[in-house]
């Protein structure tokens, strides 16, 4: 039951980073670079890659579905994992601010929506799992998840009460395709077996890939 709960984690994960890479190429980037700021664009995307690097040194790599380095075993709870995971969450959470104004653009059919959704479910399982070995109290672990899952909504909800927030929205999205661009090219590498694909895997690879380019 354990192995086959593992490769179902994986193949979601895997489905994961194809979409999260797919929406990055075919929809976040060339969108961006519409802008009349596109020279900072390239800037701005290596920052949002090398500060995921930063944050994962703190989470151990729960942004893209395991945890490399954590407390579980000592049941001790390391704040700098819970820290990196919100900041990680909520600075993907801005760019929707402006979709929040309009329920049609607030949908499943908004590409970024659907692959933050994607992305947040496997980690959502990690976390649960970390949080129940790492915790002393289930209410504490249950808290702990329910802010987790409020930091995109907030910095959604920041960006559309805060009007000066627009300004600079070319370089927030920016940095949150870096962000994808990280975490999905670690989580295709780390969804494999030795660095080889299964077919399961390539099926499920071509699967998000196409979806995000039918979104």
């Amino acid at each position: 039951m354990g192995q086959i709960k593992g490769n179902a984690l994986k193949l979601t994960l895997a489905f994961s980073g194809s979409y999260l890479l797919a929406i990055s190429v075919l929809h976040l980037i060339p969108e961006i670079y519409q802008s009349d700021h596109n020279e900072l664009v390239g800037p701005f995307i290596l920052l949002g890659f090398f500060l995921q690097i930063l944050l994962e040194y703190f989470s151990g790599g729960l942004e893209h579905g395991h945890a490399h380095n954590h407390g579980g075993a000592n049941k001790t709870l390391p704040f700098a994992i819970i820290i990196s995971l919100c900041v990680h969450a909520f600075t993907e959470g801005i760019p929707l601010g402006p979709a929040m104004a309009s329920s049609d653009s607030l949908s499943f059919g908004n590409p970024l929506l659907l692959g933050i959704a994607i992305h947040k479910m496997p980690v959502a399982f990690v976390l649960t799992s970390f949080l129940l070995a790492s915790c002393k109290s289930r209410i504490t672990a249950a808290s702990i998840l329910l802010l987790f899952a409020f930091m995109a909504p907030l910095g959604a909800g920041v960006h559309h009460i805060w009007d000066g927030l627009h300004d600079h929205m070319h370089m927030v999205l920016a940095i949150v395709i870096g962000i994808f661009l990280h975490v999905s090219t670690t989580i295709l590498f780390e969804s494999s077996d030795n660095h080889r694909f299964n077919l399961y895997k390539i099926i499920i690879i071509i699967f998000g890939a196409g979806l995000a380019f039918l979104n």
